[in-house]
């Protein structure tokens, strides 16, 4: 066709045997709306030919058409003009139909034209006795498929159509491989074969296939099983025997008939010397429920596509057993055929087993799958290795080397020859594969996790019980293996609900048990890995399996493992290239859920002796607790605590600074709060509760507050449980801040009565001193103020005998906002102003900034707002650098408070909105309650009402919430219109 002088419009070509699609040279046509493409699809498929109006209705629409379905049909030709362009006129309309036909006579260019004519000619080749071509040929023709035909399609001609395509497509292949067979290729042909029989059960041509290629194989008991399970398959679903030719050849097996062996001579007519080429076809059936991994996939590919044209391309994908290595790689070989037009080599190189297949015995197979004739197949290595890349020069071959145990085994398998590629599968990481693309494979996303899950359960189940569905998902560790195991579970017991399989998969010490189905099963999986670790690799595993939190710091895991940590690193990485462990990040390491739960099952069944379990938690206990007495050390110098503590028998970080030790705190929080969780019993509740003890910075700042009340919570029940008056009395009272920051004010006062108690009656003066100090605080909040000043004297006279400055100066600065609550303002001053010294001459960081910031308050009462705003701006910075939230929310409050004295309400609304944001998620009702009862004077006075409005509402809502009064004068000077 031309477009002018000198010009020549490329011609169109289409393809149904796949999406139904329209291109013009290497540029896709937009083909439209379903309905659009499956009008193209009809037309196309009737070869030139007219279709009527009423035939293609009836293709589309079938017995239920639409109202104006004529009228859709026009619009739908009339698009498909559009997307034709210059070639509009290859849309005929004639005898009240339509027609699409080239303008120059000649046959569309349609793929499936393309394998109806390879077909032909294989026909006419294998009558020829040209059994070589004829199988090429049909390669040729089964290479046009793109997938499903006419895939995504509705309507009862495309149905009927993609049934027909889809059964001439297995009959092809049928064909083809009698030809595989009679060309020798019968080894090769056993992988597919089975691959088909299990997706196309009831093809008796198929299982004879198998049958015969098992038997020419030198398998005779597979080949007879092969026919007892085809008989015993018909009979349960069809009721009847296999068909006769099936049986002759059983019977033929069976004596061995020598008709049966395979072929010796060379196919049709050629010369012996001269080789013979084949192109295998040996990848294994991809799943057809193949769910996500579209960025992997993408990568994958396009590093495939390298190779054609260029250097070999070679990509390793690596990660844990379950992870869904194999059916990726498989899904993307598959994808990449058109790349490799002289086919496709696979092996299962049995890596995670103890007998991994030797390189020499699958470059034999590869040899042979490539028709090099037994005779010609060397004997060494190197020189198998030699001949197998002398075969695959000029040629374009994938090899998927499946299972790889490590680079040493696939290094001789490697095509090395422009235009070929390699893709490895391996749970050991390939860092020493030269020139490889290394792909680390993880986990499903939970969205990839859910429709996998969905698509073999069924979308009715799934969606009706969608929260069941992801605790299902959740307790799989997202791993596809163990997804793919409970959705089939499931779907094979109709009579179950997801919440019940939900709750089966809960308990953690039968989950991995509940995880198998057949001969599917995650712990199977993960035995393989761990049967191949050398015996140090095997105790690490073990014992790093243990350790409760999200991960494990180097430091923290050479500690369980009682080791230095250079040598613990080598260890632990030696691991991270087995996949068995993660590096969550550099220097730290974590197990997938599920693998955690393996290893301690390990340690239970072959920890000798299993007191080394608990020994190797005592020192991760040890560890944490030293570290974190170090990072007290720097925060609290020479505080109580650290002398009335139980001494760690196992070393500790060194921080070279507050930084440094504060980011330790912050970075371990999780990892803290699990083993602290862990150490209920006996020997290590005491250690337990001072880990919590020493760390409350952490809580105490507004992070993971919660978190640490439940974890003081659970020691307090167990020192109960017990009877460690010592172990319960330190937890209670690291309970009482916490509800006094969230303004549970009685159970504050309750936690710090017992804790007074308990640590009198276990001669425990940490504890009997705190106690009182912490109920003054309590009730002067309250505004109890003779119970208030009562309290915080006592605990003022406890620290001093205890010669703790820290704790004097806490209990002065209380003292302080007691006086200042009674109307002793100077004297209020004065005691703040003592409290600031006391932590001066104890060395203190981060507490002298609760000494500022009560003087800061002291100051503002006083009128001396400037000297006020000094003292909080410095204890602003204090708490800011100590990276205390809260304290740095309840400092912006006081600076609202004191711009607002001093008649700056917008610096104040400032200030206030800073301490909302602050303290959201981490303070008490009470203390948002305060800050925006500041917010709304602020605002007020700015002429903000309506927002002033809505601030009052809420404080008088949460005020409701704690069983506080309501602050009617503030009401009164927001809203006097409001109040009569």
């Amino acid at each position: 066709m031309d477009d002018g002088p000198g010009q020549r419009r490329e011609r169109l070509r289409f393809t149904v045997l796949g999406p139904v699609r329209a291109w013009r040279g290497a540029k896709e046509l937009a083909a439209g709306s379903p309905q659009q493409r499956a009008l193209l699809s009809a037309l196309l498929l009737r070869g030139g030919r007219t279709a009527t109006a009423a035939e293609l209705v009836d293709a589309l629409w079938g017995d239920e058409p639409p109202h104006a379905a004529l009228a859709a049909l026009r619009t739908y030709a009339s698009r498909i003009r559009k997307t034709l362009g210059d070639d509009a006129d290859m849309l005929v309309s004639e005898s009240g139909g339509y027609a699409l036909r080239s303008a120059d006579g000649r046959p569309l260019d349609l793929d499936l034209d393309h394998a109806e004519q390879y077909a032909v000619e294989a026909e006419k080749a294998k009558a020829a006795g040209d059994r070589l071509r004829a199988r090429d040929l049909l390669e040729s023709a089964l290479a046009q498929w793109d997938g499903e035909p006419l895939a995504g399609l509705g309507g009862p001609y495309a149905d009927n159509q993609r049934t027909r395509l889809d059964e001439w497509r297995r009959s092809l292949i049928e064909s083809r491989l009698e030809l595989e067979l009679e060309l020798g290729c019968h080894t090769e042909a056993v992988s597919e074969l089975t691959s088909l029989t299990a997706a196309h059960p009831l093809r008796e041509r198929l299982r004879e296939l198998l049958m015969l290629a098992l038997y020419r194989s030198g398998r005779q008991a597979e080949a007879l099983a092969v026919y007892a399970d085809t008989r015993k398959l018909l009979a349960d679903e069809l009721g009847v025997d296999p068909r006769a030719s099936l049986s002759e050849l059983q019977q033929r097996i069976l004596r061995a008939d020598p008709d049966l062996d395979p072929p010796t001579a060379p196919p049709s007519g050629r010369n012996p010397a001269e080789p013979v080429i084949v192109r295998p076809k040996q990848l294994p059936a991809t799943v057809s429920d193949f769910t996500g991994r579209a960025a992997f996939v993408a990568e994958l590919s396009e590093q495939l596509a390298t190779a054609e044209g260029h250097v070999m391309a070679l990509s390793a994908l690596t990660g844990i057993g379950g992870v869904g290595k194999t059916t990726l790689a498989v899904h993307v070989a598959h994808a990449a055929n058109r790349h490799f037009p002289d086919g496709q080599l696979y092996v299962d190189l049995q890596g995670a087993g103890h007998s991994p297949s030797e390189p020499d015995t699958v470059l034999a197979a590869f040899l042979r799958a490539l028709g090099v004739p037994e005779a010609s197949i060397p004997d060494g290595l190197d020189e198998r290795a030699a001949l197998y890349r002398s075969s695959l020069a000029g040629r374009r071959v994938l090899t998927l080397l499946d299972n790889a145990r490590d680079a040493a085994q696939v290094r001789p398998l490697l095509p090395g020859t422009e235009g070929c590629a390699a893709l490895i599968t391996s749970r050991a990481r390939m860092i020493d594969l030269a020139g490889a693309h290394l792909i680390d494979l993880d986990v499903m996303s939970p969205e990839e996790a859910f429709t996998l899950f969905r698509r073999i359960v069924g979308e009715e189940r799934v969606n009706a019980e969608r929260e069941a569905s992801m605790d299902v998902v959740g307790a799989c560790g997202f791993l596809p293996l163990a997804i793919r195991i409970a959705a089939s579970r499931l779907a094979a017991r109709r009579t179950w609900t997801v919440s019940f399989l939900a709750r089966k998969l809960a308990d953690e010490r039968r989950r991995l048990d509940e995880l198998q189905a057949g001969d599917l099963a995650v712990k199977a999986t993960f035995e393989l890995g761990y049967g191949q670790l050398e015996p140090q690799q095997a105790r690490a595993f073990r014992l790093l399996g243990l350790a409760d939190g999200p991960d494990l710091s180097l430091a923290a895991a050479a500690a369980l493992l009682d080791m230095d940590t250079d040598s613990a690193e080598s260890l632990l990485e030696s691991l991270v290239d087995t996949s068995l462990l993660e590096s969550a990040a550099p220097g730290r390491y974590r197990f997938h859920d599920l693998v955690r739960l393996y290893a301690r099952s390990c340690a239970e069944r072959d920890e000798q002796p299993p007191q080394e379990r608990d020994a190797a938690l005592s020192r991760l206990l040890d560890f944490y607790l030293a570290s974190a007495a170090q990072m007290y050390m720097m925060e609290r110098p020479g505080d109580s605590l650290l002398s009335q503590m139980e001494t760690p028998h196992y070393p500790g970080l060194v921080f070279t600074s507050r930084s440094e030790a504060l980011s330790w705190l912050f970075g371990e929080t999780r990892c803290l709060i699990a083993c602290a969780l862990q150490n209920t019993g006996h020997a290590g509740l005491r250690r337990a509760v001072d880990l919590l003890l020493l760390t409350r910075d952490m809580a105490e700042s507004g992070a993971n507050n919660r978190q640490y009340e439940q974890a003081n919570l659970t020691l307090l029940a167990a020192a109960l449980e017990a009877d460690d008056q010592h172990a319960a009395g330190r937890a209670h009272w690291a309970l009482s801040p916490i509800c006094t920051q969230f303004g549970r004010l009685s159970d504050a006062d309750e936690h710090a009565k017992l804790a007074t108690l308990l640590g009198l009656a276990a001669g425990d003066p940490f504890s009997s001193s705190n106690g009182p100090n912490d109920r003054g605080i309590i009730a002067g909040i309250r505004h109890h103020h003779d119970e208030a000043e009562a309290y915080l004297n006592q605990a003022l006279v406890a620290f001093r005998d205890n010669r703790s400055k820290q704790s004097e100066a806490s209990a002065l600065c209380n003292l302080s906002r007691v006086h200042l609550d009674t109307g002793r303002i100077d004297s209020a001053i004065h005691l703040a102003e003592q409290g600031i010294v006391c932590y001066r001459e104890a060395g203190a960081s981060r507490r002298l900034g609760n000494g500022m910031y009560a003087l800061g308050m002291a100051l503002t009462l006083a009128g001396r707002l400037d000297e006020a705003t000094d003292q909080l701006a410095a204890a602003l910075a204090i708490f800011q650098d100590s990276r205390q939230r809260f304290w740095e929310g309840m400092t912006y409050l006081r600076m609202a408070e004191v711009d607002l004295a001093a008649d700056r309400p917008a610096s104040a609304a400032n200030y206030a909105e800073q301490a909302l944001t602050a303290l959201r998620g981490i303070g008490g009702g009470r203390w948002r309650a305060d800050t925006l009862t500041t917010l709304g004077h602020a605002l007020n006075q700015i002429g903000h009402t309506g927002r002033a409005k809505v601030c009052w509402q809420e404080v008088v809502s949460l005020r409701e919430q704690l069983g506080l009064p309501a602050d009617t004068g503030m009401q009164h000077l927001i809203f006097p219109a409001a109040v009569a």
